[in-house]
């Protein structure tokens, strides 16, 4: 596959998603490197959705540790069940945030991120890593998110 995105943008975000996962998955196929294919699933999602930040954080011993990302500087770090990144490890759960200031405990890596989505990657049962995806807007993230990017981890998963 070319190196290039080709999405419809006046299809519905749902649709977007559709459009978008199978050319992930085509960019990722056969290349063995997993921060390659972080760097592109993170550049492909904010390039196709103009995300604020999105990015990995993988799990290392007892911490998350940042991974391949796009947008501002973020936080190194974070400690099992911590923030929103470490609540959705903790929990092994997918986590929408509609507004992170009614998080508690949450981690403002930048105070320009106003919602949050976090969506674990499970391989044999355990997370190894967490997408997480923020908008400098209130409340930007819904089911057609949540569903696409959980369709996605499997994907993921199978980097590790």
């Amino acid at each position: 596959m070319a190196e290039e995105l080709h999405l419809d943008t006046t299809l519905s975000k749902a649709e977007q998603y559709r459009q978008l996962l199978p050319q992930i998955e085509a960019l990722t196929t056969g290349e063995p490197d997993l921060v390659a294919n972080l760097a592109n699933t993170v550049a492909a999602l904010r390039q196709a959705f103009g995300f604020f930040w999105v990015g990995f954080y993988l799990v290392k011993n007892d911490e998350l540790v940042l991974g391949p990302f796009q947008g501002p500087i973020a936080c190194t770090r974070i400690r099992h069940g911590k923030g929103v990144c470490g609540a959705s490890w903790a929990q092994a759960a997918t986590l929408v945030v509609p507004d992170v200031e009614q998080f508690p405990g949450h981690i403002a890596c930048s105070s320009d991120s106003k919602s949050e989505i976090v969506v674990p990657v499970l391989k044999d049962g355990q997370v190894v890593a967490v997408l997480d995806v923020d908008s400098d807007q209130l409340n930007d993230f819904d089911e057609a998110d949540q569903q696409a990017l959980e369709q996605l981890m499997p994907l993921v998963a199978s980097w590790f």
